[in-house]
This record gives structure tokens, C-alpha cells and sequence, in this order.
């Protein structure tokens, strides 16, 4: 509990010195994102609030997330689907991203994290985020497709 405790305090206060108010809206959608481990999509996010907020719209979601995001409060997940994910911003993490059933876990990779930007990032500009996106199958995934294979030569 003191964890989400102390990420509310946070996003309370990264929200006084972006200078945005702390409508209900906000804090519901930043709550319900940072108790997700799934990086929802937005509408993923709409559904799960509905119950809670009978009133509120999938345009206050889409833009609560646009607007968190340009605070850098919550970021966007790069995927290689088109539908755009969130989370709540956390400490510096990578992701894995299957492709066939697009679950998208965390993994911490400090080595890369201490690399040196090689000389040509350095002189295009400010580099702000460093993100690796592994894209592959999981191991769930590929169960599954090892599990047809040998019921479709069996039968």
C-alpha cells in the first residue's frame, strides 16, 4: 500500500509543477495505469474505469493520456502494432513485445542503460530516452505452437 501511496504523492506533485489540475479524471486514470502490469491502450483503460466512472468518455481517456504524456507522467510504449499502450513512468526499463499475442513485459538492462551514446547520437542533438523493444514469440506463444504441431502430426 505505502507504494502506491508514495507513486500517488509523486504524480500529485509532477502535476503541481506541470501546473495541471488534479481533476478526478487525472487521478483515476493515472491510478488505473499505475496498478496496470499490461500497458493498456487506451481503450483498455476506458473499459476498466466504466464501472467506476459511469460519466466518463473515451475522449477524457485519449486525451488525459496526450496530456500526461507531454508531461512526461505516463509514456507511450513503442509497439510494433499500431495501437498506441501506456504506462506510468518508472524507473529506466526496456521491453519485449510478443507478436502474436502483443503481451509487452518490463526488463531492467543496466549495462545498456551505462553505454555510450556513440559519436553521432551525441552530435544530432540531445538524446532525453535511451529504450530497447525487443520484439519476438513468447514462450507462451510458442507452447502453443509446439502443442499444434505435434497434435496436427499426430492426427
Amino acid at each position: 500500500m505505502k507504494k502506491s501511496t508514495d507513486f500517488l504523492n509523486r504524480f500529485r506533485e509532477s502535476c503541481r509543477r506541470a501546473g495541471l489540475k488534479l481533476t478526478p479524471q487525472r487521478m483515476e486514470v493515472f491510478a488505473e495505469l499505475a496498478r496496470s502490469t499490461d500497458h493498456p491502450s487506451p481503450e483498455t483503460l476506458y473499459h476498466r474505469l466504466l464501472p467506476r466512472m459511469p460519466a466518463l468518455s473515451l475522449d477524457t481517456v485519449y486525451r488525459t493520456l496526450a496530456t500526461l504524456a507531454q508531461h512526461n507522467i505516463v509514456q507511450k510504449v513503442e509497439t510494433v502494432q499500431s495501437q498506441v499502450r501506456f504506462e506510468a513512468v518508472q524507473p529506466p526499463h526496456h521491453h519485449l513485445i510478443c507478436r502474436e499475442c502483443h503481451e509487452i513485459c518490463d526488463f531492467p538492462w543496466a549495462s545498456f542503460d551505462r553505454v555510450q551514446l556513440p559519436k553521432e547520437a551525441g552530435s544530432w542533438g540531445i538524446v532525453e530516452k535511451k529504450s530497447v523493444v525487443l520484439t519476438g514469440i513468447c514462450s507462451k506463444c510458442r507452447s502453443k505452437k509446439s502443442g499444434k504441431k505435434r497434435n496436427s502430426v499426430a492426427g
